[in-house]
């Protein structure tokens, strides 16, 4: 599996230190190859001009396949990403989704099928792709002796526009961190600081893959703020994981992979809907009323009692028109529970398993 720091083609071997000046000659040293300054808005660094994908998608990804071997890790698949949306590539390991978003950034090479990134084909325009994106991939690894400043600073220094690094390491709790040594950090820490990363950028387009595997809840939560406010300030994100809490909380859309085959794409509530088309609400109504109040609910199938609990089943808004009804029928309701399907429930009628039942080992 590729590191954060081979992304580009950078070799951190033997770098004790970076600062902010000279970027270029820096980058030529590290990488063997010149690099000229980064190009203006609207060019690549081959000459071609940018594709105006303005009212476009931020990526289209049309029949990828892609094999090793006899293994069929990518087996035709498709979807698109709207600009400002946040779509999570879900699934177990083995699914296929890391070398999905590693041919979509051109990492690898796909057998077969197209892909462009804000219209650039990242196997043609590398240069202008590591302008507008910016990657966390499952692990990384740094020189033992480089400061974490040091890392922050030299991946700041490659970008025109830079994040503000003070916001992104204290929303990542890094702030106090800056001054150690790489060789110190926990392996929260160490997920944390590739996320810094991907973002120090102000990337167009981010991919992160299992960014909060390793993570305490609370460091989870933290990370899920800080991914949130990024795609408001207009960051497409592509997220890869195979946590549903985490699919369920962030994600606009999402995908469900499964033996390197999209098997459904919809939102987290759609995809949740189709496990069992029903949800549930348990109560208890503090006076007799008229159930007709209910039943001529449109969201509502049925009412059962379960002692002196009311239980209704139904669709859509269900909780919302239930609440509402009784309220406007001056009757309060109390111990509400609300059952409804969810993202686990959806992957498990869709593919006939649960999410970790896939054989240990690496992800394809």
């Amino acid at each position: 599996m590729q590191s954060p720091v081979e992304w580009g083609a950078i070799s951190l071997d033997g770098v004790r230190s970076a600062g902010t000046e000279h970027a270029g000659s820096r980058r030529e040293e590290l990488t063997g190859t010149a690099v000229s300054e980064r190009s203006e808005p609207g060019t690549s660094t081959a000459g071609a001009p940018q594709k105006d994908v303005a009212n476009g998608s931020a990526v289209e990804i049309s029949h990828l396949r892609k094999t090793y071997g006899p293994l069929v890790a990518v087996d035709d698949v498709s979807f698109a990403v709207e600009q400002g949306e946040i779509f999570g590539i879900l699934g177990p390991n083995g699914a296929g989704k890391t070398t999905t978003v590693e041919c979509a950034i051109g990492l690898r090479s796909p057998d077969s099928g197209t892909i462009r990134l804000l219209g650039i084909d990242p196997q043609v325009d590398r240069a202008e792709i590591h302008e507008i994106t910016g990657v966390q991939l499952q692990s990384g690894a740094f020189p033992a002796k480089l400061r974490v400043g040091e890392i922050i600073d030299m991946y700041r220094s490659f970008y025109r526009h830079p994040a503000d690094v003070d916001e992104l390491t204290g929303a990542l709790g890094l702030a106090d961190k800056r001054k150690s040594y790489y060789r110190t950090l926990s392996g929260g820490q160490q997920q944390r600081l590739s996320v810094v990363l991907a973002l120090i950028g102000a990337p167009k387009v981010a991919v992160l893959d299992e960014m909060t595997t390793g993570l305490d809840p609370q460091a989870r939560r933290d990370v899920w703020e800080l991914i949130e406010h990024v795609r408001d300030r207009g960051t497409t994100v592509l997220l890869v994981t195979h946590f549903m809490e985490e699919a369920e909380r962030l994600c606009d859309r999402v995908a469900f992979v499964d033996s390197g085959r999209i098997v459904a794409l919809d939102t987290p509530a759609g995809l949740a809907a189709r496990a069992s088309g029903a949800k549930t609400v348990r109560f208890l109504p503090a006076a007799p009323f008229d159930e007709t109040v209910l039943t001529r609910l449109p969201e509502v199938t049925t009412i059962e009692h379960d002692g002196h609990h009311i239980v209704v089943t139904g669709t859509g808004e269900l909780a919302t028109a239930v609440i509402v009804a009784m309220h406007s029928a001056g009757v309060e309701t109390h111990d509400v529970r609300i059952d409804a399907s969810t993202l686990e429930d959806a992957f498990v009628r869709l593919t006939g398993r649960h999410m970790h039942e896939a054989d240990e080992g690496a992800e394809a």
